[in-house]
């Protein structure tokens, strides 16, 4: 049988990779985009090429409408495309007083628009297969609102309402559509920003959580097993919400 075919954009990062070796360990042929960081993306796909696994890359800028229509039109030769994860993202802090013009539209232009001109090209081949899965990756803050993030909180709380309202109208179709929103995830910027003290003040269960338990919750929610969850926002976040 021919492998269902998994795009994830944003794959160059610590959670995005993390998805895509875990839908390739499901038996996906997956897709993995990136567009800042393509080398990255490249080696991860030869890695897993290398562990006999079905992988190819693909890069364009989610923003331009356009070029990612463009790009889907030729992936989508080689047939539909089931399974999307909406992964890339961007946060750009600041206090909102202070906060410039180019961080609000920047944040939500990925977060948010990128969304729609990732997912939007892909509904129809989808729908026509009567089967298919669409998963975003938001935030916890998202759902909480956080110091110094109201343009990423807005881009995210957009993206859950947008996942509600595409659920409803694909449901009958065999599609779902559902939000992974995780809280604090090991990454280089995670170590950064949060000393070990403070993770055991802010996190009920005193760790962040890792880039393998955020891939694990989309693993399921892609699966056959889940299609009965749809339009749901599914937090992974230690207990902090």
């Amino acid at each position: 049988m021919t492998k269902k075919r998994a795009l994830v954009t944003g794959g160059s990062g610590v959670i995005g990779s993390a998805i895509a070796e875990r839908l390739v360990a499901d038996g996906y042929a997956v897709i993995v985009h990136a567009y800042r960081h393509a080398e990255s993306a490249e080696s991860l796909v030869e890695k897993i090429r290398a562990q006999g696994g079905s992988a190819s890359g693909v890069r364009f800028d989610i923003v331009d409408g356009e070029a990612t229509r463009h790009a889907l039109e030729t992936l989508l030769e080689d047939g539909p495309i089931q399974v999307v994860v909406n992964n890339a993202g961007i946060h750009d802090d600041a206090p909102m007083a202070g906060m410039t013009r180019e961080q609000w539209t920047s944040v939500i232009d990925i977060s948010l628009n990128g969304f729609f001109n990732v997912t939007q090209p892909l509904l129809l081949p989808m729908i026509r297969t009567r089967w298919g899965r669409i998963v975003s990756i938001s935030s916890l803050a998202g759902t909480t609102g956080n110091r110094g993030q109201t343009n990423y909180a807005a881009a995210k709380a957009g993206l859950h309402g947008a996942t509600k309202s595409l659920a409803i109208e694909v449901a009958s179709r065999g599609v779902t559509v559902n939000v992974v929103a995780p809280g604090l995830i090991e990454s280089p910027a995670t170590r950064k920003s949060f000393k070990p003290e403070q993770v055991e003040t802010v996190v009920p269960m005193k760790r962040v959580g890792t880039p393998e338990e955020v891939a694990a919750l989309v693993s399921f929610l892609v699966s056959e097993q889940a299609g009965y969850i749809t339009g749901q926002i599914i937090g992974v976040n230690g207990g902090m919400a």
